[in-house]
């Protein structure tokens, strides 16, 4: 899976790199080494414009954790931040995003953890490793969004009536990721991107062709300190080497 992931680049760089329009003034999203579940994280997508019709490539902030649009909810969230790409085609929580709302997530990296057991002199604890391209290059992550209607807001022109959402598709790690833990991102190559943004590219046999071997032989991980286990840490620093003293 993917439950912790690093996005530091700033908007103007993103929309560079993906070729397209700048957020609203509006729209902020800081650089987090720690972005966790539920929070705000920047996503590349395309949607007519309102006014033109026109397709249009936008960087654009949404809420990690997708909210399905038939959800009474939004509390299952949190729990659907990744889709497995075996199953994302046919899921009921993902079939529609997949067919029509897909996106890409940047990202510098993403964490993982191994459980260390405990020893005479230590206590277990769980061992985060940050898994990143070697070259430094951003990870696109293959995602999807939706857009959920709070009922509790009365005013549907309210920008809070609408709740923006995503999830990271996952597949089997390999390489070094698939040392540490046996689900990781999947990560899209540039040739892909318009493909898989392209809302009329609808035919779910041609979009799982995109969904191919992620980055293999081009991931470095590196272990870092257990700061990062809490979301409440945020910071530059997390990505430090380890402390290698641990003590009960």
């Amino acid at each position: 899976m993917c439950g912790r992931y690093v996005s530091t680049r700033s908007p103007e760089d993103l929309t560079g790199l993906f070729g397209a329009a700048a957020p609203g003034p509006d729209a902020v999203v800081p650089p987090s080494w720690n972005v966790a579940p539920t929070d705000p994280v920047w996503a590349v997508l395309e949607r007519a414009d309102r006014e033109t019709g026109l397709l249009e490539r936008r960087l654009r902030p949404l809420r990690w954790g997708l909210v399905p649009s038939w959800s009474k909810d939004p509390g299952g969230a949190a729990r659907m931040i990744n889709a497995r790409v075996e199953t994302v085609a046919e899921k009921p929580a993902y079939r529609r995003a997949y067919a029509k709302r897909r996106c890409l997530l940047p990202a510098d990296g993403f964490y993982e953890w191994q459980a260390v057991p405990a020893t005479a002199t230590a206590k277990a604890y769980k061992q985060p490793y940050f898994i990143s391209p070697q070259d430094g290059t951003v990870m696109a992550m293959a995602g999807l969004y939706e857009f959920w209607r709070d009922p509790a807001v009365t005013d549907g022109d309210d920008p809070a009536a609408w709740w923006a959402t995503c999830t990271v598709i996952t597949t089997e790690a390999t390489d070094a990721a698939g040392r540490v833990h046996p689900r990781m991102p999947l990560a899209l190559a540039p040739a892909d991107y318009d493909a898989w943004l392209d809302p009329a590219h609808q035919d779910p046999h041609a979009l799982r062709t995109l969904l191919a071997t992620p980055a293999e032989g081009r991931l470095e991980v590196r272990a870092v300190g257990t700061a990062v286990n809490s979301v409440r840490n945020n910071g530059p620093e997390l990505l430090d080497d380890p402390v290698v003293t641990r003590t009960r």
